[in-house]
């Protein structure tokens, strides 16, 4: 069988490549590709309009940073072209596919996508995490000095400080109590594993459904879409 690819001094056939391929765990991504391209296929973008996005994403503003990004890419520039005209069509495909439900999908996700700044205390001790309580509570000592000196996580080095993350981030349990919390709001030490833990919500963020987000959720249902339809194509190879 003739080799089809040579790399270095190394000369592929087909089913040495198709090997290598499998080995190398590189099969899926090829195949995502593929699924990419057939799903593409029948859409139509203007070539031009698509090359002036593709510059614009990457800064390349002038002619001479256009061709150095090429030279560094390996690329010719038909093969720039055939990018930018591709991350178009995926664009367009996008917006076709799930534009219209976007906004509603936001309103199932925006409980996890909401962002909270809060602070953290944990102990493995449950007779020091019921002290620092009252000392919070009952003597409004400074969360921040005592999550220093007592806490024995990562967040003792912040003060206790963590985020704004999105409340899917925290532990499940520490989620569901702080989307309930008012600003302020001191929590008493709860067991979580082999943690006692006393939080407090300082600042609660809620998710915006502006341009950025929108762009976001339309990439999360468009990698669901690509997982799914992955899983479910077919490969069979075709040399014996």
């Amino acid at each position: 069988m003739s080799a089809v690819l040579k790399i270095g001094d190394s000369e592929l056939d087909i089913r040495t490549l198709l090997e290598r391929l499998q080995q190398h765990q590189l099969l899926p991504r090829l195949v995502q590709e593929i699924v990419v391209d057939q799903a593409i296929a029948s859409i139509n973008c203007d070539l031009e309009e698509a090359y002036k996005t593709f510059c614009h994403q990457r800064n390349l503003v002038t002619e001479q940073q256009q061709q150095a990004w090429q030279a560094q890419n390996k690329l010719t520039q038909d093969q720039m072209y055939m990018m930018a005209l591709r991350e178009a069509k995926i664009a367009k495909f996008k917006q076709e596919t799930w534009g219209h439900q976007i906004e509603s999908y936001f309103l199932e996700r925006k409980v996890s996508l909401d962002r909270v700044l809060y602070s953290l205390i944990r102990t493995k001790d449950p007779s020091l995490a019921q002290e620092l309580y009252f000392r919070l509570n009952d003597d409004g000592e400074s969360f921040a000095d005592l999550a220093r000196r007592y806490s024995e996580g990562q967040e003792a080095q912040t003060g206790g400080l963590i985020g704004p993350v999105e409340l899917s981030v925290p532990h499940p349990m520490i989620g569901r109590m702080l989307s309930v919390s008012q600003p302020g709001q001191l929590w008493s030490p709860t067991p979580i594993g082999e943690w006692y833990v006393i939080t407090r919500l300082e600042k609660f963020v809620p998710a915006q459904f502006d341009e950025s987000m929108r762009q976001r959720l339309m990439d999360e249902l468009f990698k669901t879409w690509l997982k799914e339809t992955t899983q479910a194509t077919a490969v069979q190879p075709l040399v014996s």
